[in-house]
């Protein structure tokens, strides 16, 4: 090694080396955090902070994320899923709480934190904030509007009950109710406070709602959400955003019955209609059995009344209109007068009519004689004689018929516009158009000649038109022999030939 190395390695320190008497090791990043963290844990193994929740996070694993904050100062923490699902609120930020677990580091990060064992709110102070809070948030979506109430079934036949089954809250609904009016009551029972009750309420209310009444339970028409009384930490379950999103789109008509007449929660502004208590909410389920008797018996006679008071008016009105009306004599009267004029002149037409028929019968029985009969039929007879077809006639008809069909067919195929073609003729076309003269040709320009087996194409030379050749003699086409007519019998010639 050069000196040069030798003197700058000592003065500079370029490489770490062991020194005689150094007791202090060299240690890893891991192995201090690792110090750090057990020292922070040894020391700070149980701790309770009080601050502000910010930032708060939920994980998609279930852990909760949030720092604890208060003027000076903001410390990290974390929840796990365990400790999360034991929570009784939702946490927020801005909340005040009062959280219990230990301190620990997270050397990925170089930062501590605390992992929460359990938190709970600050106060009473803090919890009426944290309700003003999710009361405002819920009213701001329309929850609480009052044209999403709805008006109560009058006389419901089923009732939903969501309570606990073994409270006293349940034995005064159906208590009241047997008192009112008997009601078939359905009851889900529930867990009214403390852990996993909201989620229980929430799950009830929704239940009720998707229930269709096919199965063998009847669709309830009206739900009761009902508990006793209690501190607002005991009702708190109602406040939860669950329940009271839960009530507020249940499809059946709610009543929300929790706590005493000043207790009011969140699920009662969601609610249809608000009863002070379990037992007021019975009241306004179902009317008085009783009053309800009273009342149709007293329609009965009312109605009664009513029937009987339009039929002795109706009666009055009638009596009043008969007594305006003409009586049956003098209707009838000018009707009578007729009928006996007209039986009078019944007898003398009768007459009359019997006479012409009678002079009738002597014309026509005078005119039916034998002889006469015999006569008629005579004549007859030899019309029909005369009538007769003879097959000779038919067979004249027959020829000349022929005949005239023929002279039909051989003009028919004189007129014929391709005949002259097979005797060595053209038919000069310009498109669809018969060429008649030269200067049609010699505006076309271009025209087809159509022969017997074809047509060809041909142009028109328009420097000199060419002299008409002399046109050959066509000699008279010799005439048939003139048939003699046919004769029938005795010589006479055919009329019809």
């Amino acid at each position: 090694m050069s000196p040069e190395f030798d003197a700058y390695d000592s003065s500079g320190r370029l490489l770490a080396e062991e020194r005689a008497g150094d007791n202090a090791p060299p240690l890893s990043v891991s192995e201090l955090s690792g110090l750090l963290k057990r020292t922070v844990e040894d020391r700070f193994g149980h701790v309770r902070l009080r601050g502000e929740i910010s930032g708060f996070k939920r994980a998609a694993s279930g852990h909760l994320y949030l720092a604890l904050k208060d003027d000076n100062a903001v410390l990290d923490g974390v929840m796990w899923k365990g400790g999360a699902q034991r929570l009784a609120f939702q946490p927020q930020d801005g909340v005040e709480v009062i959280a219990t677990g230990k301190l620990t580091t997270y050397p990925g990060r170089s930062k501590y934190q605390i992992v929460i064992d359990r938190m709970e709110l600050a106060g009473e102070g803090a919890l009426m904030a944290l309700l003003e809070k999710l009361k405002a948030k819920l009213a701001a979506e329309g929850l609480f509007n009052r044209d999403r109430k709805r008006r109560l079934p009058f006389l419901p036949r089923t009732i939903g009950v969501v309570t606990s089954p073994t409270g006293a809250v349940i034995r005064d609904i159906l208590h009241r109710l047997a008192d009112r009016c008997p009601t078939q009551v359905l009851l889900w029972p529930v867990l009214v406070q403390g852990q996993g009750a909201a989620e229980q309420i929430a799950r009830a209310v929704r239940g009720f709602s998707a229930m269709d009444g096919s199965g063998p339970l009847p669709r309830p028409d009206l739900v009761i959400v009902a508990r006793g009384g209690g501190s607002i930490e005991d009702l708190w379950s109602f406040n939860e955003e669950i329940v009271v999103r839960a009530v507020a789109e249940c499809s059946i008509p709610t009543i929300s019955a929790v706590g005493h007449e000043t207790d009011t929660t969140l699920c009662d502004y969601a609610a249809d209609m608000r009863a002070p208590t379990p037992t007021a909410a019975a009241e306004m389920a179902v009317p008085v059995r009783a009053e309800l008797l009273a009342m149709l018996g007293e329609m009965g006679l009312r109605s009664g009344r009513a029937v009987r008071r339009g039929a002795m008016q109706a009666r009055e009105r009638l009596e009043m209109q008969a007594r305006l009306m003409p009586t049956p004599d003098t209707l009838l009267a000018p009707q009578r007068q007729r009928l006996d004029l007209l039986s009078d002149g019944l007898n003398s037409g009768l007459r009359h009519r019997l006479a012409d028929a009678r002079a009738h019968l002597g014309q026509v029985s005078g005119a039916l004689r034998p002889a006469l009969l015999r006569q008629y039929v005579s004549r007859a007879a030899e019309r029909v004689d005369r009538l007769r077809l003879r097959p000779d006639y038919l067979t004249r008809v027959y020829r000349d018929r022929a005949t005239a069909f023929d002279r039909l067919s051989r003009l028919f195929t004189s007129v014929n516009p391709d005949l002259p073609l097979q005797r060595g003729f053209a038919r000069v076309m310009a498109g669809d158009r018969l060429v008649r003269s030269v200067t049609d040709a010699q505006a076309a320009g271009q025209v087809s000649l159509h022969f017997a087996d074809g047509a060809v194409a041909a142009a028109i030379d328009t420097a000199a038109p060419l002299e008409p050749a002399p046109a050959p003699a066509i000699s008279a086409p010799s005439r048939p022999a003139r048939k003699p007519r046919d004769t029938v019998e005795g010589g006479q010639q055919d009329l019809f030939s």
